[in-house]
């Protein structure tokens, strides 16, 4: 079986290397130079479970409606002329009661607990290093009455198996002395001992290198996909700047760039970009740094240590599809970094980019066949693309050679 994997992310990348084992000849193709440029590159580095919740909740509205008036809120949407992001966000807004809330929270947790359980075998299994850390992830708050929401709010998946643990500002410095300086600014956190971070770019370059070396897998970089050509209910090529490619099945792993291509074929996909911001810190010499990664529940940073580098991440903009950024976007990231991790890094060596998460309005990732028999997405998984993605691709890896997946597909499908 021929197969073509559009899209060199981290999410195209595990789909060839589940498509290559199973016997499938795959080739990639991807836009940029390189693999895992992109969302892959930028995000916070942490696998979490213990985030899972659907960004679709009923506080979500109100939240949107103050960004309108130019408050900085965790989640806005900048006016923008384009269709799309409002029909999207129509959908959004459905899906912001408490029951739907649950029910897609539910969703994602699920595939998130599946995909690292996939994930850990398939490090196992290959030996891949990528800076990875096993020592959970820390939820912080600095208001006491904030925590104590926090702990209502997490208790939710802790009912579902994520593992979890309450600490005071002393435990939190006991886990990791970097807030030892700063106990007194934070009320507490939750640490789910269940979640891990790793940089996602290198384990998608590691993995990508060992598909082509050992899986036979062909990577063509440098290679614009522009359009799908179908034929009644098949996928007959793609359209590339090399010509027309073609082949048996086709995996749609294109992240942001999924519903655009998708539109050629006559398919519409409910995923709008949300812009995220992240930076990148080389650390000092014998600072005291981070070791156990986090998110500040109040400031809305997240960070994690990749290897010699602090990654720190914030923000979720709906902008429609701009990268641009200026340095007025990341005040919110180095306020706090200065004010949490003072002597941690080489704050004038930093590394600054905008990325893409492709959101759909419930908040699970679009996995399976759509109306197309030949034609397969694995897209949309948000800011959990590096978390769920070992798991999606096995499941679409699973569906594509005629394998029951092992995980229920219920609020995963593009028909849900």
């Amino acid at each position: 079986m021929k197969t073509l994997v559009l899209g060199g992310g981290v999410v195209g990348v595990t789909t060839a290397y589940f498509l290559a084992r199973a016997g499938h000849e795959v080739t990639i193709l991807e836009e940029k130079d390189g693999v895992g440029t992109e969302a892959s590159a930028g995000n916070a580095g942490i696998i979490a479970p213990g985030h899972a919740f659907a960004w679709a909740q009923p506080k979500a509205p109100a939240m949107l409606f103050r960004s309108l008036r130019g408050e900085q809120t965790a989640i806005r949407v900048r006016f923008t002329p384009d269709p799309h992001l409002y029909t999207w966000g129509l959908r959004f807004l459905r899906e912001c009661t408490p029951a739907r809330a649950r029910r897609n929270t539910l969703v994602k947790l699920r595939l998130c607990q599946y995909s690292q359980r996939v994930m850990t075998e398939l490090v196992r299994a290959e030996g891949l290093e990528y800076h990875a850390t096993a020592k959970g992830a820390l939820y912080l708050y600095r208001d006491p009455a904030l925590l104590e929401a926090g702990i209502k709010k997490m208790a939710l998946l802790a009912e579902h198996g994520q593992k979890q643990e309450i600490l005071d500002p002393s435990g939190v410095a006991r886990l990791d002395p970097v807030f030892a300086p700063v106990t007194g600014k934070i009320a507490g956190a939750i640490r789910d001992l269940g979640d891990s971070s790793g940089d996602s770019r290198l384990f998608t370059e590691s993995l990508a290198a060992l598909c082509r070396d050992r899986l036979g897998v062909t990577v063509k970089l440098g290679c614009r996909v522009t359009a799908l050509r179908s034929g009644g209910d098949r996928i007959d090529g793609v359209v590339t700047g090399d010509g027309v490619l073609t082949a048996d099945s086709y995996v749609l792993a294109l992240g942001v760039g999924s519903p655009i291509l998708a539109r050629t074929a006559g398919v519409s996909l409910p995923i709008y970009p949300a812009k995220g911001y992240s930076s990148t810190f080389p650390l000092k010499p014998g600072g005291l740094a981070p070791t156990v990664p986090g998110v500040d529940e109040q400031w809305l940073v997240g960070w994690s240590r990749l290897g010699d580098r602090l990654r720190l991440t914030s923000t979720a903009e709906f902008a429609g599809y701009d990268w641009g950024w200026t340095p007025r976007d990341f005040n919110n990231i180095l306020r706090f970094a200065r004010d949490v991790f003072p002597d941690a890094v080489d704050y004038e060596r930093g590394e600054y980019r905008a990325c893409l998460r492709p959101m759909t309005p419930d908040g699970p990732p679009i996995l399976g066949l759509g109306r197309h028999r030949n034609l397969f997405f694995n897209c949309g998984h948000g800011h959990m693309g590096w978390t769920m993605a070992c798991g999606s691709s096995r499941i679409v890896a699973d569906l594509m050679t005629g394998r029951m997946p092992e995980l229920d597909l219920e609020g995963l499908t593009p028909r849900r």
